[in-house]
């Protein structure tokens, strides 16, 4: 008897936990659409800035990279980033898949003037220095996070100002230029 009843607990329980993925299901898929028209296009971005190694004292050291943004939402992008930083006798290579929240809602291809923004990003750092035996590398995981400002040149380019601090422990501070590619 007990066998019974925990089996139709649990086929009522998938029963609703199916009407639940459904019901989610379409509620994205409804928003989705209604999102498409009010997301902005991607954007390209290409950055130049100083990063500070934490080490006895800040390893000073040049940044240059590009990232993408994809908008899922109005406010919520996802994209690649790609840095290289130069230093002396090594160069670090880090590739890290990013999270862009934008405050200020982007609608129908007018943004605004000012878009303040929070970004996260995961992914892999690469260390290469040289000595005077052997070259050395290493790989290992990588996060970012911070925040900053995009200033709107016109509809399509930007310029953006960031500071962020991440592992290996460093704090990054840039500048962009942006560019919008859709609507």
């Amino acid at each position: 008897m007990k066998r019974k009843h925990v089996s139709q607990i649990c086929h009522r329980w998938r029963r609703q936990a199916a009407v639940a993925a459904a019901s989610v299901g379409l509620t994205v898929l409804n928003t989705s659409a209604a999102d498409a028209q009010m997301r902005p296009g991607p954007a390209l971005e290409i950055a130049v800035g100083w990063v500070g190694f934490a080490d006895n004292t800040v390893v000073s050291e040049v940044l240059v990279g590009g990232a993408g943004r994809f908008y899922v939402s109005p406010r919520l992008a996802l994209g690649p980033e790609v840095a290289y930083i130069d230093g002396d006798r090594h160069s670090h290579l880090m590739v890290t898949g990013n999270l862009t929240f934008d405050f200020l809602n982007v609608i129908a291809g007018l943004p605004p003037k000012v878009d303040p923004f929070v970004v996260v990003g995961g992914g892999w750092f690469r260390t290469r220095e040289s000595f005077a035996t052997e070259p050395f590398s290493s790989n290992e995981g990588t996060f970012t996070a911070g925040g900053g400002a995009r200033v709107h040149m016109s509809r399509r380019m930007y310029v953006a100002g960031e500071a962020r601090i991440g592992w290996e422990t460093h704090l990054r501070v840039n500048g962009a230029v942006g560019f919008r590619l859709g609507p």
